[in-house]
């Protein structure tokens, strides 16, 4: 359980999103910031509380096989730690004072296709009990560093975070190249 807790809070890359969500909100005042980010992750929780709850289902009504998905998940989980590594994402096209309403800090900052497809995973691999515990006791810990991301921010300044987060993707890559290899070892029992 701890492993699945730590994998999933690595995939929802709280220091990552801390240098992403305060370029987003720079302009905001701190009550706002933290209203902001509050309710975005009450969103993104909600989402994946949904993909867990359902997730056996969809997965059955799709006719997916949970090694097909821990190797699509693995995929997405690669290309998301080499984002991470080498960064070239742009935060906003538009204009910065609008407020992001789901998108881009619940979706796909929090809980992009990694999070959702690692949730489904996990749903067809443990208990729905299991999975819904694991994804709240992830997701409080990343709340609290987001709500708390201004002052990480200022203590750790933006190449701190930038550290942090490519450290964090070089763990994930590690993660992704095992789920891949169990996804194939499971294709290949069969």
């Amino acid at each position: 359980m701890l492993q699945t807790i730590l994998l999933l809070l690595i995939v929802l890359d709280p220091f990552g999103n801390v240098v992403l969500v305060n370029s987003l909100l720079q302009s905001r005042s701190p009550a706002e910031r933290r209203q902001i980010i509050l309710r975005e992750t009450v969103v993104a929780l909600a989402l994946l509380l949904l993909a867990a709850l359902l997730g056996r289902s969809i997965m059955s009504a799709l006719g997916l096989q949970s090694y097909s998905l821990g190797i699509a998940g693995g995929i997405v989980l690669f290309m998301i730690a080499m984002g991470m590594i080498f960064p070239s994402r742009k935060v906003l096209d538009g204009d910065e004072a609008e407020d992001p309403m789901i998108v881009p800090i619940a979706i796909p900052l929090i809980a992009g296709p990694g999070t959702i497809s690692l949730v489904l995973l996990l749903a067809q691999q443990y208990s729905t009990l299991q999975v819904v515990a694991a994804v709240i006791a992830a997701w409080l810990p990343a709340t609290i560093l987001l709500l708390l991301s201004p002052g990480i921010h200022a203590l750790l300044g933006a190449r701190g975070s930038r550290a942090i987060e490519r450290l964090t993707g070089m763990l994930l890559i590690m993660m992704s190249v095992q789920m891949v290899l169990d996804g194939v070892q499971d294709f290949v029992k069969r």
